[in-house]
């Protein structure tokens, strides 16, 4: 099934009902997005774009991105996001591995993106040459996407530090969709779905569910999280419903608190990407009530490996904070989703019992099809049928999932992912940085900051700012480490492996 067939359907259905907005303004109903992008759709296939080409998007959120990707698929062609926050030498090597054709930016970025990746086509979306791929001619017929057809190429970093491709189909999509309504929330034509988090991530799955019911779509226009924002929205359109990573949550019930808001116009907050400490979840029950559901999932089974439903969360706030049961429940992620299996695996891959702890897998229709062009890892990833999320975890007797240490290094900084390897790497370009090593340190704000360990060469001297402005020549700024420790040696095993387990005890000295 063609991902765009759910516009298509709300406009002939719903043509009048509001669909986008920017803030609390309308910007098109129903049958004008619609139109707009399939008028975007006539343009790129006249300009060239074909059936299985890659298109990518690196912008910030905004109304013309649902655009976007909608006239993509329209043709049949294949969406690839990439972070708007990534430096523009990551998003490059996402354009050059994805082979995409044409890459739709801003003009902070197309000035260098097209010098770095001069193979694909940029495309500034507020210049004239965006303007004009919006053709006069009518919307192209909706192409005959199959099943196990590529749409969606989802780049998320891996232990080896370079991105890897995640292949979703239109039956990734299809089990997503119907375990989000059997699992998570029944949608309601008058929700307002709220892009506050990246659409490149996890928030642009979230549009199937809302197109789905005709509910109305918002982009903020700060274009990000605001949580003074977000409250003043939800007086406006009321019903507000919206993805926040628990730093989001964190800040936005301290905005409510402050304001003495207690979360009318919110009807359902999913949170998730990162661990939610119990503390924090008990504290924002207690100022928005069971406004909460959450779910936890990864790219490569986008939304769908468990859910912990609104209906858990208010037998936890019933059976009061004392009952040890339901707290433990509401300290997981919630048992797995009606559209998959999931299983706690042992070291030779058995099932472990309840209890015991081992890394986490998931087997069903939600798991990606593999990497892009990377069989080996894909192989690696996918074993006899199950998906190793690398995540280590105990189930409980009734099947609540509880996570645990991560067996991958990946620091989890405001809901977003930072690989130590990425941040490694741009540090050792630094002439003065002999050694580098990078780990999380636990923090009550971001859940995880990043702390690199150096060592610098002999003789050599260098400050934190001077490496802080050398790692932004070569990442995002949100990786970059906010601290830094300073030895004379990094900790190894007898084969060289640096430890990071015991760099992890010196961050704390």
């Amino acid at each position: 099934m063609n991902p765009a067939r759910w516009l298509e359907r709300a406009a002939l259905l719903w043509p009048k009902r509001p669909a986008l907005f920017r803030g609390a303004e309308v910007v098109l109903d129903y049958a004008g997005f619609n139109a707009r992008a399939g008028s975007l759709a006539a343009g790129l296939a006249a300009s060239g774009i074909k059936p299985g080409d890659r298109v990518a998007l690196y912008f910030a959120n905004r109304t013309d991105y649902l655009v976007a990707m909608q006239a993509v698929w329209r043709i049949g062609a294949v969406v690839v996001p990439v972070n708007a926050k990534l430096h523009e030498k990551e998003a490059a090597y996402i354009l050059g591995h994805s082979g995409a054709v044409l890459c739709f930016t801003d003009a902070d970025h197309a000035g260098d993106l097209a010098s770095l990746a001069p193979e694909a086509r940029i495309i500034d979306i507020d210049g004239p040459a965006f303007a004009a791929l919006f053709s006069d001619k009518p919307a192209p017929a909706l192409h005959p996407t199959g099943q196990n057809d590529l749409v969606w190429l989802f780049y998320t970093s891996g232990t080896t530090g370079r991105p890897k491709g995640v292949m979703l189909t239109p039956a990734n999509v299809q089990t997503m969709i119907m375990s989000y309504f059997a699992d998570v929330d029944a949608a309601e034509a008058g929700d307002a779905k709220v892009y506050a988090a990246p659409m490149s991530h996890g928030a642009g799955l979230y549009q199937f569910i809302y197109l789905i019911c005709g509910a109305r779509h918002i982009v903020p226009a700060s274009g990000g999280f605001d949580s003074d924002e977000i409250l003043d929205l939800a007086g406006k359109l009321d019903n507000l419903c919206f993805f926040a990573a628990p730093t989001m949550v964190r800040r936005l019930v301290a905005a409510a608190k402050a304001r003495g808001h207690r979360g009318e116009g919110i009807r359902t907050i999913v949170y998730g990407g990162g661990p939610m400490y119990l503390a924090d979840i008990r504290d924002g029950m207690e100022q928005f009530g069971t406004r909460f559901a959450q779910i936890y999932g990864q790219g490569e089974t986008p939304m769908t490996i468990t859910a912990l439903t609104r209906a858990a969360h208010v037998e936890a706030l019933e059976a009061g904070w004392d009952d040890e049961t339901h707290s433990r429940r509401l300290a997981s992620v919630g048992v797995a989703q009606a559209g998959c299996e999931v299983a706690v695996l042992g070291p030779d891959e058995q099932h472990l019992p309840a209890g015991e702890i081992g890394e986490i897998a998931v087997r069903g229709p939600s798991v990606m099809e593999g990497y892009w062009n990377d069989p080996a890892a894909t192989t690696v990833a996918i074993r006899e049928g199950w998906l190793h999320t690398g995540d280590m975890g105990a189930m409980d007797e009734a099947g609540f999932l509880t996570l645990h240490d991560r067996s991958k290094d990946v620091i989890i900084s405001g809901g977003t992912n930072i690989y130590p390897r990425e941040v490694e790497e741009a540090l050792l370009t630094h002439p003065a940085v002999a050694q580098a090593s990078v780990v999380g340190r636990p923090d009550p704000e971001w859940g995880e900051v990043v702390v690199a360990c150096v060592v610098l060469e002999h003789g050599a001297t260098a400050e934190a700012a001077e490496l802080d402005a050398h790692c932004l020549t070569q990442i995002a700024r949100f990786k970059r480490p906010k601290d830094y420790v300073w030895l004379d040696d990094l900790p190894k095993n007898a084969y060289g492996k640096v430890l990071k387990k015991e760099l992890r005890r010196i961050r704390t000295l």
